[in-house]
């Protein structure tokens, strides 16, 4: 009830905030448009119960473009080249009473012939909102979009919520969570698509989300909330079931605790080989990937007395750890009731499973969010303390920040498409929470041959959180969208690749769920053309 008043109250008329004039509509010597537009800030339209506080334009010259590396989330220095000149114009809003100041940036092709008339509006990362100053907006100017991405009102820091999570009095801040939860993103798609019509005198074509993790929440959260706000979701490694999964990820910590061991970086990596080398060819391709890890029946209790080299010492491996470890596989279960998932088999357990280190997302959503008290340990969780804990969680966030309304009849009705992907050995969002989803919308909306319309889920073996692993991974997730959207050509198949050990390109066409591909029996293995889509 709470997300349709909120889609009511958004689609009453748009407050305007006259600012300076564009120059967007000049005419050229001989009476046509002029190629370039004038980087100046222009009128923008929120929606209601938005107040736009400023608007600031920025020129930039284009050409070679470099972001400098910035960890955990950008390790690497990131060049591209042949980038046009573009005008940033950051809108600053604010909502009554929320005593906050959200910065939306709009990247905007400085030539109009440069523009396709297509938007794009990008998502987050952990507890990053929106990329304001990297690669995304830089790279989908590139491409011909105009581009957007929103902070939220939390600031600029993936990893660190202390500045924003809690108001004076250690109350939760609920409206800045909301900005983060969903309230940002319909400002952003509403504003942004506003901003290129004025800045070039004509209306977006298509608008396209893009995000991945956090963006892949956002995303869904769009298409459940603002069915009418983008033509097409790309919506990748979801962290959809916030409320639970960021409580399900902190399982390790009190199983180890219970269970009274501390497996080593070493012994986990031994289960993880271990469940590979059992259950890599049960796709009849011996690859170092488990294609369909729900699949894998390898009991980690088999592993029991086999000795592990741990840098200068060799470790038994103990009855005690191999069904600790066998815990974290199944997922947090208490007294009896299966409460989420755990990683897949073949999926790192070093981010979600080292004792006494648990994921920071996790920890901060515990500490910050459901119990209020940023000294509060999960390091310490115990069987009791984690039930707690997770129906806390569940009970007081899922309506803000779940993002797990399985009717999405309304973005169907708009004409949206949803392409989703989420990698098999995705090390912090299980894959099994995505597949959940999927299969709660079926149910909800008459199976998935009538699903599969306008929203696709592919699974892709081997591939990690949003990217890199051994399998190959999607070469243009996003083009397959757009053709998706503007040429109604459903895709059936994602072309991927990846290089292999041996240096050799292998490809596959990763079959839409709950298809997937199979070996014919016939031909080199690393070739996409010798495997077929079956039903799993």
């Amino acid at each position: 009830m709470k997300r349709r008043l909120i889609v009511l109250m958004t689609a009453a008329v748009p407050a305007v905030a006259a600012l300076t004039p564009t120059a967007a509509g000049a005419l050229s010597r001989d009476g046509g448009p002029a190629a370039a537009t004038t980087c100046a800030a222009v009128p923008v339209s929120a929606p209601s119960g938005t107040k736009v506080e400023s608007v600031k334009a920025v020129a930039h010259a284009g050409g070679t473009v470099t972001f400098p590396a910035a960890p955990p989330l950008h390790p690497e220095k990131e060049t591209l080249t042949d980038v046009p000149a573009w005008c940033d114009l950051t809108v600053t809003v604010s909502h009554p009473g929320a005593k906050d100041h959200v910065a939306i940036k709009i990247s905007l092709p400085q030539d109009r012939k440069k523009w396709t008339g297509r938007f794009q509006a990008t998502g987050g990362s952990a507890y990053l909102a929106g990329d304001l100053d990297g690669a995304p907006l830089v790279g989908a100017v590139k491409a011909g979009y105009v581009a957007a991405a929103t902070d939220a009102g939390v600031g600029a820091n993936p990893l660190d919520v202390s500045g924003w999570a809690l108001t004076a009095a250690g109350k939760v801040n609920t409206p800045l969570l909301e900005n983060f939860a969903s309230r940002s993103l319909h400002d952003m798609a509403v504003i942004g698509k506003d901003v290129a019509k004025r800045f070039y005198d004509r209306s977006v074509s298509y608008a396209y989300w893009n995000g991945c993790s956090t963006g892949g929440r956002q995303g869904y959260e769009e298409a459940q909330s603002h069915p009418a706000d983008f033509d097409g979701i790309l919506a990748k490694a979801p962290a959809i079931n916030w409320d639970r999964f960021a409580v399900a990820t902190l399982w390790s910590q009190a199983v180890f605790n219970e269970e009274k061991v501390a497996p080593t970086s070493c012994e986990l990596e031994a289960f993880t080989a271990a469940a590979v080398k059992a259950c890599d060819t049960l796709d009849g391709v011996e690859d170092g990937v488990i294609d369909s890890p729900h699949k894998c029946g390898w009991d980690p209790r088999r592993l029991v007395g086999t000795k592990v080299v741990c840098k200068d010492r060799t470790i038994v491996i103990s009855r005690a750890t191999a069904d600790a470890v066998r815990k974290v596989w199944a997922g947090p279960v208490i007294s009896g009731r299966k409460l989420w998932y755990g990683p897949n088999k073949g999926a790192s357990l070093a981010a979600l499973a080292t004792p006494g280190a648990p994921f920071f997302v996790a920890d901060a959503w515990v500490k910050y969010f459901v119990t209020q008290d940023p000294s509060f340990d999960t390091t310490k969780l115990t069987y009791r303390s984690f039930g707690q804990i997770f129906r806390a969680s569940q009970r007081r966030f899922n309506d803000i920040i779940g993002s797990d309304d399985p009717d999405l009849s309304a973005f169907a009705k708009a004409g949206g498409k949803l392409l989703s992907w989420h990698g098999q050995t995705d090390e912090l969002v299980p894959t099994q929470g995505t597949v959940d989803y999927r299969e709660r919308v079926e149910r909800a909306l008459g199976g998935g041959e009538r699903v599969d319309d306008f929203y696709r889920l592919f699974l892709l073996p081997g591939v990690n959180h949003c990217g890199g692993g051994t399998g190959p991974y999607p070469a243009d997730d996003l083009g397959a969208l757009v053709t998706w959207v503007e040429k109604g050509k459903a895709p059936a198949t994602l072309a991927a690749s990846v290089s292999g050990a041996d240096g050799r390109t292998v490809t596959r066409n990763v079959c839409r769920y709950p298809m997937v591909a199979r070996y014919t029996g016939h031909g080199d293995t690393a070739s996409a053309a010798n495997y077929r889509c079956v039903t799993a």
